[in-house]
């Protein structure tokens, strides 16, 4: 027969160990760890990263992807989009995107006026929701994305067809 001793008192702090972290408490920690620069933003990929998106548009009921590259506005009709972080996880943990987002509302007719500041979840787009009466938008991936067209070409030289060059101001003054 085997027998049982008493149980051991499980101290608090062992508790705490023990316990998994609620997502809640989790996700300040996430965007701890990529203020600080952690994850894949952080290395030569920091300018090419971007957050892939999904916008419904409520009153035509279609489904558009948003190609949000970090620091630079990205359009979804009058929602202008500003994605600051992007993170998602290594493949070989849940998979899971996250990214931080600055999205305004620009209408003609009135001033801007912020909608959603905050994080959204890939996983969880219930868990911190934009709330707007027109439009939905939702985080989908994180990665490269490749820069617009106007930051690929180059400047045309001075000289060419179509460019006033600079008068040379060491020329006399014609009189």
């Amino acid at each position: 027969m085997i027998q049982i001793g008493p149980a051991r008192p499980v101290t608090l702090e062992k508790h705490r160990r023990a316990a998994p972290v609620p997502w809640c408490r989790a996700a300040p920690l996430i965007g701890l760890g990529l203020a600080l620069g952690a994850g894949p933003a952080a290395g030569q990929e920091a300018g090419r990263l971007g957050a892939i998106l999904q916008g419904l548009d409520k009153t035509t009921a279609r489904v558009s992807t948003i190609e949000a590259p970090l620091d630079r506005p990205a359009r979804f009709g009058t929602l202008q989009i500003i994605a600051r972080a992007c993170h998602k996880k290594p493949p070989t943990e849940t998979p899971e995107s996250t990214a931080f987002l600055e999205i305004v509302d620009i209408r003609p007719d009135s001033p801007a006026i912020p909608v959603f500041t905050g994080w959204m979840f890939a996983s969880s787009p219930s868990v911190s929701a934009m709330e707007h009466p027109v439009y939905d938008v939702w985080v989908i991936d994180c990665r490269a994305i490749a820069p617009p067209q106007a930051d690929i070409e180059a400047p045309p030289e001075a000289g060419e067809a179509g460019e006033a060059t600079a008068p040379d101001l060491g020329a006399p003054l014609a009189q």
